[in-house]
Parts: structure tokens; sequence; C-alpha cells
């Protein structure tokens, strides 16, 4: 399998970079759920937000490698038998993908720096805290990275639901690609 994009199918970068953004969506989701119902005395009480954070940050960078790689290698083009229709809708969910993650991870930025601290990923750097002390800044980004999570997750189970639409029903290679196989 070759690393770059090609008219007919997705290269391997591009596959582990869609796949492990999804994971790692799903992940932090699931973590972030999780990790607010935890207790003061939980073990997990400092440990668990400190990987959210981490992994958000890796998130972050990994969706501006992916940005740069649709300039350096362009994804294939749609495929001849999708509708106008189709096609803008693909466009308008992949574009809603984008900007919802990024604004997602903006809100987390502005949770975890409210009150002034960098966020430290992991002991390999730390992210400045650039904005802080705004009113109410932890609880307003809170609720809002609260509803763009929800959003999120809603919109990729809806991509994921329009690619089994293509594989199964259409039977097209829509699916396919994105698995770095050919189909006819």
């Amino acid at each position: 399998m070759q690393w770059r994009n090609s008219a007919r199918r997705y290269g391997l970068f591009s596959i582990v970079l869609h796949w492990g953004v999804a994971l790692a969506v799903f992940g932090l989701f699931g973590l972030g759920l999780w990790m607010v119902g935890l207790d003061y005395y939980s073990s997990w009480y400092r440990r668990a937000p400190d990987l959210h954070k981490g992994v958000g940050i890796l998130l972050l960078l990994a969706m501006l490698l992916r940005l740069l790689w649709r300039f350096v290698s362009p994804p294939p083009p749609a495929l001849s038998n999708y509708s106008a229709m189709t096609r803008r809708g693909a466009a308008l969910v992949h574009g809603l993908l984008y900007l919802g993650l990024f604004a997602l991870m903006f809100s987390g930025y502005l949770i975890s720096t409210a009150d002034g601290r960098a966020i430290e990923v992991f002991g390999w750097f730390s992210v400045p805290a650039t904005l802080s002390g705004l009113e109410g800044q932890e609880d307003i980004a809170g609720v809002v990275h609260l509803w763009l999570a929800w959003g999120l997750v809603g919109l990729a189970v809806l991509h994921a639901l329009a690619a089994l639409k293509h594989h199964f029903i259409d039977r097209d290679a829509t699916l396919s690609r994105m698995l770095g196989r050919e189909r006819d």
C-alpha cells in the first residue's frame, strides 16, 4: 500500500490519521463522561483529566497534520455515482467534523487554562495558558465543550452510518477506499 492518496483510494498515512482520530474522539468522549463522575478520593481523580488533556493536545497536533496532509496529498475525488446532493452533504459533514473538532479542542483548552496554568502533555512538553482569567471561563467553556462533544459524536455516528449505507446498500467503494482497498 502506498503512503500517499491516489485517485482511487486513500493512502496509508490518511487512513492511519482518519482511524486514529476516530479512535481518539470516541476514547476521549468515553473518558470525559467517566471522569466527570469521579469523586475526590478516586485514584483517577487527577490522572483522568491529565490523560484527557494530554491526548486532546496530541489530537490537536494530529488534526493540524491531517489538514496539512490534505494539501500535500489531496483526497481521492468523489465517486462518479454520487449525486450533487450527496457531494454537498459529504462536504458539509466533513467541514462540520473539522470545525467541530477544532472548536471542541479550543473549548477544552479554555477549560484547562482558566486558572492560568499550562497544560502538561505527558511530561514531554507543555502548552502555555494564553487565555485565562475571563469571568466564568471554565464554566462557560465546560458547557460548550460538553455540547460540542455530544454533537461531534452524533455527527461522527451519522458519518459512519453513511459509509455503511454506501458499502452495503449502494455497494460502492466509499468505505473500501478508506480501508485502503480498491473496489470496482
